[in-house]
């Protein structure tokens, strides 16, 4: 049986990066931050790109982004941006390439972890540059739920675990389906 990749994906903060190192450590595979790729393709941050090309434009390079790792044929542990499933082709390709796991949290724990991480400190999250986190986040959790379960083989709730619980969670949920 061939591996798979192991896809995290959930709201900004919910710890897909933080788990995706740990995880892909704990596997002995590559971690992989799609949002990384984007920046080393494009040449610029994340907030560089919304701000000059917009929000479509980063979205045309996540997607390129998100296909190329999913290509590897090396079984790597993958986190994508939060909106990434937004898109339909990326659905498609996280669904034939990669055991999707859904990291959940509260819109409250969201926005105190991007508060208190120093990712969200010396790289401001874009769609939170104005207004109230906790009600963009409240509003884009509603927005990309359906996103999410449409491709989740499996959900992780990370409200009250510390990131080495999640990966012991989510390890334990996948172990036998990435063999």
């Amino acid at each position: 049986m061939t591996q798979r990749h192991i896809m995290l994906v959930g709201m900004m903060g919910a710890g897909k990066s933080t788990v995706g190192v740990l995880l892909a450590e704990r596997l002995g595979r590559t971690f992989v931050d799609v949002d990384d790729l984007v920046e080393v393709s494009a040449g610029r941050s994340v907030p560089e790109i919304f701000t000059t090309d917009g929000e479509d434009a980063f979205r045309s390079l996540e997607r390129v982004a998100l296909a190329d790792a999913c290509a590897s044929p090396e079984p790597m542990v993958i986190a994508t941006g939060g909106g990434a499933m937004s898109d339909p082709e990326n659905r498609r390709v996280a669904t034939a390439s990669a055991l999707v796991v859904w990291l959940q949290a509260d819109p409250g724990a969201l926005a105190a972890r991007i508060a208190g991480t120093s990712v969200g400190a010396s790289a401001p999250r874009p769609l939170l540059a104005t207004g109230d986190p906790v009600t963009t986040l409240e509003r884009l959790s509603v927005l990309r739920a359906d996103a999410y379960a449409a491709v989740a083989d499996v959900v992780v709730a990370t409200d009250d675990h510390s990131a080495e619980q999640v990966v012991e969670l989510v390890a334990d949920l996948v172990g036998g389906e990435v063999a």
